[in-house]
């Protein structure tokens, strides 16, 4: 599995899997019968019990994941769990002893009848911080909120004996009527508060996420595939209805693009929007499973942007059904949740699948050419500003660990453009005719769900299946600490480095931003410790004054998604009126939008005589 992460340049100023492990399991292994209990919320906290299967020693070990695929962090689960008992077949309580975060060793366990814990979710605690800084990844949490939304990311509910790992589950979730579990599992009761889903192993139980809420979502068929889509937005600004339209239209494109390609029958999306309160979500993204994906966006975003990120993001995650859902390595088949290793090869894993995110789109015509080339440039700036000198394999292998877990964000900047400059090795040395999906469709027929191949041999195999120019690269840049000279591998396809007039934000400087807000009235204020830009300083606007309105239409916190959003639909030399206060009492200021504009490097298509390449490295 993997994550992505969507940061808010100004958040700080606003609030101061891996595939499936598919062994074949054994119909008479005794399932671990787990039952979660949503209808009896207590204190915000979940009651889980566990039926224990029989064991014959006198301890076992119970344990929830310290981490899972695709989150690269150590989040520790187990920390969200507490009042942990266990009982044998008369009541009494055995002894247990809790020795780390996430594990508990049971005595007597050869009496053990059931286990009880209660679970607190992971939503409540989150500060917003961004990746790496404490906080659980918001799509792989927990959300409990009584008869209005559950956020079942398994791992943060259930747990495993470590002697019986290739057991089946059986897990029973009771809910109220009103709320309806959207998943790609079936469910196996007909009851409407009660849901039984069966799982022949926990690694696949776990690749299963739950949102239970009121019923919103639309269904549809793409070349096969059952495609669902489920929201919950907490005031209903969005239904699955609105956004489903440009959903259907990216996915049928993506399954076009991937051709053969398909491991999966049916396909759930998992959006829940949050209501950025302070015990709500604030770790924007989403996080692929086989058969699905869970995305946690603001909900005041407003629509036209809420539904290009959601593109972007669930475009990315449905990619994972190339890798590592179908081509990975043994780290990922066999994953430790406790004491995980991690694979050398994230710049495929979450590379590869960045750069196919957006080269489906050109190539089938979601997007225009400059818009890609754009998108290009934009990521061979901010790969720059990363460690260009770390190998990237390196750098995958040690990501749970600092200094390397600083640098994992590159996968979506520096991994991508590594997809990008393979890809065009491939369609230059096979005049057009292959490209990196040709490799990946290769890959998927010689390794696939259930055959990992071995980290150490995965760049000879490429080799093999390509030209020695691939694996030089691989060797030289990848494996290697040597910065990768981008638009030398650009200009084979006749497209080179442009100097361009670019405008800055008017809000939003990159990631540094002009405005704030004061939580205590919801007002926005211009930042009174920034240089102002020009922008600010034609209309005589000041640090520390507060916008009431621009163009008539008030503003606050509560929209401020779509201040950002108008900002950036307006063009030099419109007309401007803008109400503020300062020193408590509002002025309108009148004027015209001015922008800064900065150089910037840019990509454009200058060589004709490569055309024919190029077409074939954005269209083949």
């Amino acid at each position: 599995m993997k994550k992505i992460i969507f940061a808010f340049a100004f958040s700080s100023l606003l609030w101061t899997s891996k595939a499936s492990t598919t062994h074949s399991v054994e119909q008479k292994k005794e399932a671990i019968e787990v039952n979660i209990n949503l209808t009896d919320v207590k204190d915000d906290q979940v009651l889980v019990t566990v039926k224990a299967p029989k064991i014959k020693t006198d301890e076992t070990i119970y344990s929830l994941p310290k981490t899972v695929p695709g989150t690269y962090s150590e989040d520790d689960y187990g920390k969200y769990v507490a009042d942990f008992k266990a009982y044998d077949a008369k009541g009494n309580l055995l002894t247990v002893t809790k020795s780390d975060d996430n594990t508990w060793s049971i005595k007597k366990a050869n009496t053990l009848a059931k286990i009880t814990y209660l679970v607190n979710d992971t939503f409540d605690t989150e500060k917003g911080r961004g990746f790496g800084k404490d906080d659980v990844f918001s799509p792989a949490g927990t959300n409990i909120d009584a008869n209005k939304n559950f956020m079942l990311n398994l791992h943060g509910f259930v747990g495993y004996f470590q002697d019986k790992k290739e057991s089946p589950y059986k897990v029973t979730v009771t809910h109220p009527a009103n709320l309806w579990g959207a998943t790609s599992m079936i469910d196996k009761d007909g009851s409407s508060t009660t849901d039984v889903f069966e799982m022949p192993l926990y690694s696949e139980l776990l690749e299963n996420p739950i949102m239970y809420s009121k019923p919103d979502y639309t269904t549809f068929t793409v070349d096969g595939m059952d495609i669902q889509i489920a929201v919950y937005s907490p005031t209903g600004k969005f239904t699955a209805e609105s956004i489903t339209p440009e959903m259907k239209t990216m996915m049928t494109a993506q399954k076009t693009f991937l051709g053969k390609i398909n491991s999966t029958k049916k396909y759930t999306v998992i959006i829940y929007l949050s209501s950025m309160a302070p015990t709500d979500a604030k770790g924007f993204g989403a996080l692929e499973h086989p058969t699905a994906t869970t995305v946690v966006m603001p909900e005041m975003m407003p629509k036209d942007e809420l539904v290009e990120q959601l593109k972007d993001i669930v475009s990315h995650e449905f990619f994972h059904i190339v890798t590592p859902l179908t081509i990975h390595s043994k780290e990922i088949q066999y994953f430790d949740y406790n004491a995980p290793k991690m694979s050398q090869h994230l710049w495929m894993y979450e590379g590869v699948t960045e750069y196919f995110a957006n080269l489906f789109q050109i190539n089938q015509g979601l997007i225009k050419e400059d818009a890609f080339y754009s998108r290009l440039s934009e990521k061979i700036e901010s790969a720059k500003a990363m460690n260009d000198t770390m190998p990237f394999t390196t750098m995958s292998a040690n990501v749970l660990t600092e200094p390397y877990k600083d640098q994992y964000l590159n996968v979506y900047q520096k991994g991508a453009l590594i997809g990008m400059c393979v890809d065009i090795i491939i369609r230059e040395k096979s005049e057009g005719k292959r490209g990196i999906l040709d490799l990946m469709h290769q890959l998927s027929t010689e390794y696939g769900v259930s055959k990992p191949f071995n980290d150490a041999d995965l760049f000879a195999k490429i080799t093999s299946l390509t030209y020695p120019e691939v694996g030089e690269f691989l060797t030289k840049y990848v494996s290697g600490p040597t910065p990768i000279p981008y638009y030398d591998y650009l200009v084979k396809v006749g497209v080179t480095k442009v100097t361009k007039k670019t405008p800055e934000g008017i809000f939003l400087k990159g990631q540094v931003p002009y405005i704030g807000v004061d939580r205590s009235n919801k007002e926005i204020f211009i930042a009174p410790d920034k240089e102002l830009n020009i922008f600010y300083t034609t209309l005589g606007l000041k640090g520390g004054d507060r916008i009431v309105s621009i163009n008539d239409k008030a503003y606050s916190l509560d929209n401020i998604y779509d201040m950002i959003s108008e900002s950036q639909k307006w063009k030099e030399n419109d007309p401007i009126s803008i109400k503020i206060k300062r020193d408590g009492k509002e002025e309108v200021i009148k004027g015209a939008v001015k922008f800064p504009y900065i150089d910037t490097d840019g990509l454009e298509a200058t060589d004709s005589s490569k055309a024919t390449l190029r077409e074939a490295w954005l269209k083949g």
